[in-house]
């Protein structure tokens, strides 16, 4: 194969399908394989994909994200969030390994830095942190990114939950004690391109841990009422938000009250600055309901 190839593993999560809509250099390709080409829980598939199919660096979007069903499913969540970020790194190459605010246990009153104390509180974010270290431990060249609230037109998210919603209930209860960084999969993707191709031509760039989401934050139902109040912009559904407690609306995992994540160790080593999450928002309704309707009034 010739020129820079790059593997991206979940390539159909939203991370994924995001990075696979980016333009890459000519010189660089970027592969995406399918679960049945590559299977995350076996190493033995991961080797031998690796030598089927020689790559110059990894990307790691796959993740097991099922919160509360990882409370049930401690094994597999470990397997893919852990044992298989390590089985990745453990060749030797370039990796960006994406993770999370749930490592953090949400008590800061301010935004977490890349170096904030982690404790997860369940097991999604206790398997996250088990892929980190791995990661981290392999002596490959590898940066761990972490994001948070994450939104996208594709797969299942907080945005997309929202609108479907609204279509059959005019009134909704959403939780307004969790803050954090509402964070468009498109804006991750880019940054993880950039990222990449610096670690590829750059022996110098920053490795290690750093933080990326959108400018800015919110609460669950903030970002709620923001969501409806751009789809009513593009006649799409609309619903009445009520603002309720985590204690209002039980889970089987606990979430940290503060997911906010400071950017600014980004912003130094890479000169990445994150748009707002409002922008982010607007172009992924755009995308599912369309632009808003042109004020015609100029024309009359």
């Amino acid at each position: 194969m010739s020129g820079r190839h790059i593997l991206v593993t979940g390539g159909q999560g939203q991370v994924g399908l995001e990075m696979a809509r980016l333009s890459w250099p000519e010189d660089t390709v970027a592969l995406f394989p399918t679960r049945a080409e590559l299977d995350l829980a076996s190493r033995d598939s991961i080797r031998t994909y690796l030598d089927r199919h020689p790559v110059d660096c990894i990307v790691n979007c796959a993740a097991y994200t099922a919160v509360d069903r990882a409370e049930a499913e401690p094994e597999l969540a470990f397997r893919i969030n852990g044992e298989a970020a390590g089985w990745l790194a453990e060749a030797g190459l370039p990796i960006v390994h994406l993770s999370t605010d749930y490592v953090f246990d949400g008590s800061k009153t301010t935004p977490y830095a890349i170096d904030d104390p982690v404790a997860p509180l369940g097991v999604y974010g206790a398997s996250k942190l088990a892929g980190e270290r791995a990661v981290l431990g392999s002596g490959a060249r590898a940066l761990v990114l972490r994001t948070a609230w994450v939104l996208s037109a594709h797969r299942h998210n907080f945005l997309k939950t929202m609108l479907r919603a609204a279509q059959t209930m005019p009134r909704l209860r959403v939780v307004d004690d969790q803050r954090g960084c509402p964070t468009g999969a498109a804006d991750i993707a880019a940054t993880v391109q950039m990222i990449l191709l610096r670690l590829l031509d750059d022996r110098a760039a920053p490795l290690g841990i750093q933080h990326f989401v959108n400018e800015g934050e919110a609460s669950w139902c903030g970002l709620a009422r923001e969501i409806f109040r751009m789809s009513a912009e593009r006649g799409g559904p609309v619903a009445e938000v009520e603002a309720i407690t985590t204690a209002d609306y039980p889970t089987p995992a606990r979430r940290p009250a503060n997911s906010r994540l400071s950017t600014a160790a980004l912003h130094r080593g890479y000169g990445i600055e994150p748009r707002h999450w409002q922008g982010a928002v607007g172009d992924i309704i755009d995308e599912l309901l369309g632009p808003p309707a042109r004020n015609q009034e100029w024309d009359a």
